[in-house]
């Protein structure tokens, strides 16, 4: 995919979960496009290496900020001294999260804090982060990366679909209260990517990954709604593979 640079010259864009499958897709699409970019990820050693990749194919600002978003009471202090040393941004893009497969009647209590916590409590910890500096300039865009399971039940794919069915009436009711400060949110909602995801501890799915979305795709898409002009926005996206959701 090739993208025109400067399109956006000094727009800053705070990227969660980038190290890896759509979010590191997408630092990667934003930096292209002329964003200066702040990276957000459990992993230092990915963050640099994205860091080190992006110096090397645009001219914008590449900062990483290593963080653990599931640590829910320190998430909106780390990203408030993130927003001092990186300036306020123009576009949030929550995309840190995790998947998890289990029926609902066995699962530990402990696992559902742990999806709801990552997927849903750090999304809204991070929108308050970046509210009181989108709201000084009167604009901002925030795009929530949820999932088509938000709209579709999948058997043993409960919280994760519930988790990101809060997303999607977060960012509806962010979007009521943020529209009169120029703020705009846009909701993501892919179909099966071809990530990581796939691999963690907490999914244990086999599907047949070739069919599925890459993370530039999902990438691209984020950024076209980032380039709208501001008298539009994109409310939901629903991306599918051909093949269909899985």
């Amino acid at each position: 995919m090739l993208f025109r640079s400067n399109i956006a010259p000094n727009r800053r864009a705070l990227i969660t979960g980038a190290s890896t499958g759509i979010g590191r897709s997408t630092a990667l699409a934003f930096a292209k496009a002329g964003f200066d970019v702040a990276l957000v990820s459990r992993s230092a050693d990915k963050l640099q290496t994205l860091v080190d990749e992006i110096g090397a194919i645009a001219t914008v600002k590449a900062l990483s900020f290593p963080m653990d978003l599931s640590v829910i009471d320190q998430v909106k202090t780390n990203v408030s001294e993130l927003l001092e040393q990186f300036g306020p941004v123009d576009v949030l893009i929550n995309n840190a999260g995790m998947g998890y497969t289990g029926e609902l009647k066995a699962m530990p209590l402990e696992d559902w804090c742990q999806v709801i916590n990552l997927n849903v409590t750090s999304v809204f910890q991070c929108i308050q982060s970046v509210l009181p500096g989108m709201r000084e300039h009167n604009s901002g865009m925030i795009i929530n990366v949820a999932s088509v399971a938000a709209r579709q039940a999948f058997p043993e794919w409960g919280a994760y679909g519930i988790s990101k069915a809060a997303v999607v009436a977060l960012s509806k009711a962010i979007s009521v209260e943020e529209r009169d400060h120029g703020i705009r949110v846009v909701t993501i909602l892919p179909g099966a990517v071809n990530t990581p995801l796939w691999d963690t501890d907490t999914v244990q799915a086999d599907f047949d990954r070739s069919g599925m979305l890459t993370p530039d795709l999902v990438a691209n898409a984020i950024l076209q709604t980032a380039l709208l002009p501001p008298g539009a926005v994109v409310e939901e996206l629903t991306i599918m593979p051909s093949g269909g959701a899985l």
